[in-house]
C-alpha cells in the first residue's frame, strides 16, 4: 500500500485522509483506461488511486440518475436541451495526451451541449469544454477534503455535493443529509442558497428533488419554473420544445374532435334522435370528415341510420 501521504503530479498534497471512504490502490498507468472501479481520483506520478471502499449501491446512483430526468424536464420548459454524462472522468493532460490526473464526478451537466467534435472519451479540463454543474453524490464519502479544492483549482464553475437522505452505514452521524451549492468566484468556491447556472432553484429544493421517492408536485412546479426562467434568458420556451409541442398539437386536435362529436350528437338529439352508445363509437371513429359535412348530415338525416349511412356514401 502507497504510504499514507504523498506529492501527486500537479503538485498538491495526496492523502488518504482526504479521502473519506477510500481505500488507496496502487494502478499503473497503463491500467486505469480499463479500470471498471470507483475511482474518486487518481495520480500518475505515485500512480496511486482513492477507489471507494463501498460498493456501488442504489442510495449512491439515485441522485445522479434523478438529475438526469429533472434536467430533461426543465430543458422541455426552457424549449431547450440540456445534456447529462452520467459518471465521467474529468483529465488533466501531459502533451503527449496522456493523464496526469483524473477525477471522476458522479454527473455532469451542459447547458449547451458540445458537439459530437468536441466530445471525448474523458473530459479535458484544459481543452474543455467543462461541465456547468457538476454533482458529486456523498453517500459513503466526503469530497469536501481531496475533491472539491482541486474542483475549484481546475476552475469548475458549479458544484453541487449531496448527502442523501439515506444513510451508509460508514458515514459520520455528525454528518447531516442535505445539498451544498459551491460557484466559483475569482478563483475561490463560496457556498450559496441557490444556483447560478439554473437560475431560482434553490439548495434546499435540489436535495428534495434528488432524494423524493417519487418527484412531488411542488416538484414540479419548481422544475417548470426553472425552466421557465432559463427560457426567457434565450427567448425560448415549452413551444420550442419538440416533443412537447407534438403532444400538445395532439391534444389540441382530440379536443377540437371531442367538441365536434359532442356538437353532432347534441344536434342529432336536439331532432329527436336517440344518441346510443353504439353511435357514440361510430361518430367518434369517423375520422376524414369536415365539420361541415358531419354538421349537414345531421341536419338533412331523417334517423341515426340514415346519419351514418350518409357520411358513409
Amino acid at each position: 500500500m502507497p504510504p499514507r501521504e504523498r506529492v501527486d503530479a500537479e503538485g498538491r498534497r495526496l492523502d488518504l485522509a482526504d479521502f473519506p471512504g477510500c481505500e488507496a490502490v496502487h494502478i499503473p498507468r497503463d491500467e486505469i483506461e480499463d479500470y471498471d472501479g470507483r475511482v474518486e481520483y487518481w495520480d500518475s506520478r505515485t500512480q496511486t488511486a482513492m477507489v471507494v471502499c463501498e460498493p456501488t449501491s442504489p442510495f449512491h446512483e439515485r441522485p445522479s440518475q434523478r438529475l438526469a430526468r429533472l434536467a430533461e424536464r426543465i430543458a422541455a420548459s426552457r424549449g431547450s436541451i440540456i445534456e447529462t454524462f452520467g459518471t465521467s472522468d474529468l483529465v488533466r493532460v501531459f502533451a503527449d495526451g496522456r493523464a496526469r490526473v483524473l477525477m471522476q464526478a458522479d454527473q455532469v451537466l451542459y447547458l449547451t451541449p458540445p458537439t459530437v467534435v468536441e466530445l471525448a472519451p474523458k473530459i479535458d479540463v484544459d481543452k474543455g469544454p467543462v461541465p456547468d454543474v457538476v454533482l458529486e453524490v456523498d453517500y459513503s464519502t466526503d469530497v469536501r477534503r481531496g475533491k472539491l479544492p482541486r474542483y475549484e483549482a481546475w476552475g469548475f464553475p458549479e458544484v453541487w455535493v449531496d448527502v442523501p437522505d439515506q444513510r451508509s452505514a460508514s458515514r459520520p452521524k455528525s454528518r447531516p443529509s442535505g445539498l451544498t451549492i459551491h460557484l466559483l468566484e475569482g478563483d475561490r468556491f463560496r457556498e450559496a442558497r441557490e444556483s447560478r447556472a439554473f437560475p431560482g432553484w434553490t439548495a434546499a429544493e435540489i436535495h428534495r428533488a434528488l432524494n423524493e421517492h417519487t418527484p412531488s408536485t411542488e416538484t414540479y412546479a419548481v422544475l417548470h419554473r426553472v425552466g421557465r426562467a432559463l427560457g426567457s434568458l434565450e427567448g425560448t420556451g415549452p413551444d420550442d420544445d419538440p416533443w412537447l409541442r407534438d403532444h400538445r398539437d395532439e391534444g389540441r386536435a382530440e379536443g377540437r374532435a371531442e367538441a365536434l362529436v359532442d356538437a353532432v350528437a347534441a344536434l342529432l338529439e336536439t331532432r329527436g334522435f336517440t344518441v346510443t352508445e353504439e353511435l357514440g363509437v361510430r361518430l367518434a371513429e369517423l375520422g376524414g370528415k369536415t365539420p361541415a359535412e358531419l354538421m349537414r348530415a345531421a341536419r338533412e338525416c331523417t334517423s341515426a341510420e340514415d346519419f351514418l349511412e350518409r357520411l358513409q356514401r
